[in-house]
């Protein structure tokens, strides 16, 4: 990408040469082009993976939205976010409420929304809920950012050590999954912000669009007189049009549904909801790769980010163009 950037220094930003959006894109329509993935993509959902038995080897039978399906040798999962995580005080609201005025962040396009002069109280203290807060505002909405502890500010998700051997070369040495979940569940503790997301809000509180209310934890909500009636541990109390949860997601491997056969069929040992996977990031006796969070114990607490697709990709090719690797 730096190459790629030679003449467009100035879209390069420090600390780490991070690149503006338009070049980012640019680099990967670059990208896309140089190497004609653009005829490699078929366009449909996957709803079904079955493991199917063929003479002297074994195949996957994909089922497809549109009710084509396909045989494959192999197949990778790299579907990105997990599941949705909800407080727990979601599943107590009483009161029946209309289903769009309470959204999680992975059920929220910008793009599509009106909000302009409307309240919206945005719960969670990672990125997401930084980036949906500016969105919301630069629409003429009112936002409430709510964080159940101080908000942290970071450069990365986990530390920088964690993108080389500093850190990952004991992670790999130790043997225990349990022990590597713990070091991982460490590594991210919880969501954080980057300074630049941080110097962003802390402008928007100077111009009153939107109030920060760190250390609050929502404790019950309730649909009165068309509004939400929030109230916090802290005894507070917020009224708002709508809640976003930015409340993360949870990488559990019984619960993915593209997952469910291949768990009846070749089932495997899973830790606090990851799967052990071989090396090559493989599931156990397939040729069935995964990538992305659920690969957090090979990968290491980066897994789910760009620096741990890099790391999968590269386990996951080897296992791919040697012939000595392959299962039948």
């Amino acid at each position: 990408m730096r190459k790629f950037a030679e003449h467009r220094r100035q879209e390069l930003f420090p600390p780490y040469d991070l690149p503006g959006t338009n070049l980012f894109n640019d680099f990967c329509e670059d990208i896309i082009k140089n190497w004609d993935l653009e005829n490699l993509v078929y366009s449909d959902k996957v709803t079904r993976i079955l493991p199917i038995k063929v003479p002297s080897s074994r195949r996957f039978q994909l089922m497809l939205e549109s009710g084509n399906q396909f045989i494959a040798r192999r197949v990778i999962l790299a579907t990105g976010g997990g599941i949705p995580q909800f407080p727990d005080w979601v599943n107590n609201i009483k009161s029946p409420y209309p289903q769009d005025k309470l959204l999680h962040s992975q059920q929220i396009d910008l793009r599509t929304l009106k909000v302009k002069n409307k309240r919206i109280l945005i719960i969670g203290g990672g990125l997401t809920s930084g980036h949906l807060a500016v969105g919301a505002i630069e629409q003429g909405a009112k936002v409430i950012l709510m964080a159940r502890r101080q908000l942290k500010e970071k450069l990365f998700d986990a530390d920088p050590g964690w993108l080389g051997q500093k850190y990952l070369k004991d992670f790999y040495l130790e043997l225990n999954w349990e022990k590597r979940w713990k070091l991982i569940h460490q590594a991210r503790d919880g969501g954080s912000m980057t300074p630049a997301m941080m110097l962003k809000l802390r402008r928007m509180t100077r111009d009153k669009p939107l109030t920060l209310e760190e250390n609050c934890e929502v404790i019950k909500a309730d649909w009165k007189d068309n509004q939400w009636e929030i109230k916090c541990k802290d005894e507070k109390h917020f009224f708002c049009d709508q809640i976003w949860l930015a409340t993360g997601t949870q990488f559990r491997v019984n619960e993915h549904p593209l997952l469910t056969d291949i768990q009846e069929n070749y089932p495997t040992q899973f830790v606090q909801g990851l799967p052990i996977l071989d090396q090559y990031l493989r599931w156990p006796c397939l040729e069935l790769f995964i990538m992305g969070g659920l690969s957090a114990l090979q990968v290491g607490p980066v897994a789910r980010n760009l620096a741990g697709a890099i790391k999968g990709s590269q386990r996951i090719a080897e296992a791919l163009i040697k012939p000595s690797l392959a299962m039948l």
